[in-house]
C-alpha cells in the first residue's frame, strides 16, 4: 500500500512516501480503506520529535480518517464490509497516512448520510476534543459565557459551534481580524482580535466585554503564557480547561488569579482518556448526527494529496488556516 512515513525527526521534509505491506485485521479489528486523513497539530509535533507519546521513527502518522470497511477480523460485529466509517487512531500506533489501516472496532463509527468524507476525517480529534471538554468536563450551560482561544483552529472552530448550540454566549479569541470575523460567522457572539491589542493579551478585553465579571468557561487550546491569561479572565467559580501547549513553552501562573474566585482548572488529553477506557463512539455518533442535520459545520480549508503531506504540514505550521487541513488518500 502507499503511505507517507516519518523516517526521522525533523521538518516537513522528513515525511517520505513509501510502499508498505497491507495490514491484516486482527481480533476485534476492522480493515479500512482510507479515503481522507485528517492533519493535526499532534502529527506535526510527532514529526518534530516533540510529542512524548509517539515513539521513535519510522512512524506512520495520522490520528483520524474516514474511509470504507474492506474486511473485518474475528469477533467484530455491528460493522460490515462496505460501511462508510470515521476512525480514531492512537499515538504510537500505525496511523492513517496510508491507503489501509487496521483499526479497533471500538474506535470506529458508521457515518450517517449527509456527512462527507472530508468532513468525517476532520471530526474524530478536533471535534471530539471540543465536545468532551465543553459538554463533559466544563458542562457548559445555557446562558453562560465561554471564551475559546485560537477560535479559527480545528478545535476552536468546533468549540465555537458546540458552545453556541448549548445556548452559551461565545467570545472567540483569534490572532487576526480576518480570523476573528470568521469565528463570528461560525456563531461567536463577540470576537477578540489579538493583533489589535497592544500586548496581544486578551484578558482585559474579555473582562471589558463581560463588565468585569469574566467567563464561566475558558477553553485554552494554546498554553504557554496564554494559560495565565485564561486564569485571569475566568469568572467566580469559572472553569478553565487546558488541553494543549502548542506554544511549547512554560506557563507562568499567579495563583491569585484563580484561587480567590473559587475557580477550577481541568486538564484534558484525548490520548490519555482513550487509554484509560473512554469509549468515544457515543460522542462521535452524536457529533456526526449534528453535522448530518446541519447543526454543525465542519470547515475544511485545504485538501492535499497524500504524497504532498509535507506541504500540508507546512500549511498547518504557518498557522494561517481557518478550520481543518486534510489529505486525500484514495484515488
Amino acid at each position: 500500500m502507499r503511505a507517507v512515513r516519518i523516517e526521522e525527526f525533523g521538518g516537513p521534509e522528513v515525511l517520505v512516501p513509501v510502499e508498505l505491506p497491507d495490514p491484516v485485521p486482527g481480533a476485534g479489528e476492522v480493515l479500512v480503506r482510507v479515503g481522507v486523513a485528517g492533519v493535526n497539530r499532534a502529527d506535526a509535533l510527532t514529526r518534530a520529535g516533540s510529542y512524548h507519546r509517539a515513539g521513535r521513527p519510522p512512524i506512520l502518522p495520522g490520528l483520524e480518517a474516514s474511509g470504507t470497511v474492506v474486511a473485518t477480523g474475528p469477533g467484530v460485529s455491528g460493522i460490515g464490509v462496505g460501511d462508510r466509517v470515521m476512525a480514531l487512531g492512537a499515538a504510537g500506533a500505525p496511523g492513517f497516512y496510508a491507503e489501509l489501516a487496521a483499526v479497533p472496532v471500538g474506535r470506529l463509527v458508521v457515518l450517517p448520510d449527509g456527512v462527507g468524507a472530508a468532513e468525517a476525517a476532520a471530526i474524530p480529534v478536533a471535534w471530539l476534543t471540543a465536545w468532551y471538554t465543553l459538554r463533559r468536563l466544563a458542562r457548559v450551560a445555557e446562558g453562560e459565557t465561554v471564551v475559546v482561544h485560537a477560535a479559527a483552529s480545528g478545535v476552536g472552530s468546533a468549540a465555537v459551534q458546540i458552545a453556541a448550540d448549548a445556548g452559551a454566549r461565545v467570545i472567540a479569541v483569534a490572532s487576526s481580524a480576518a480570523k476573528a470575523a470568521w469565528a463570528t460567522g461560525l456563531g461567536a457572539h463577540e470576537a477578540v482580535d489579538l493583533s489589535a491589542l497592544p500586548a496581544g493579551e486578551p484578558a482585559e478585553e474579555v473582562l471589558r466585554l463581560t463588565d468585569g465579571r469574566g467567563a464561566d468557561v475558558v477553553l485554552d487550546t494554546v498554553g504557554g503564557r496564554v494559560f495565565g491569561q485564561s486564569l485571569r479572565m475566568a469568572a467566580y467559580t469559572g472553569r478553565v480547561v487546558a488541553l494543549a501547549n502548542v506554544a511549547l513553552e512554560s506557563s507562568t501562573v499567579d495563583t491569585r488569579d484563580f484561587y480567590p474566585k473559587n475557580a477550577s482548572v481541568q486538564g484534558f488529553q484525548l490520548t490519555n482518556l482513550l487509554e484509560h477506557g473512554y469509549d468515544p463512539r457515543e460522542d462521535l455518533s452524536e457529533i456526526a448526527a449534528g453535522v448530518a442535520a446541519g447543526t454543525y459545520r465542519v470547515p475544511v480549508e485545504a485538501r492535499f494529496p497524500l504524497e504532498r503531506a509535507a506541504e500540508a504540514h507546512e500549511r498547518l505550521e504557518q498557522r494561517g488556516n481557518r478550520g481543518k487541513i486534510v489529505l486525500s488518500v484514495a484515488g
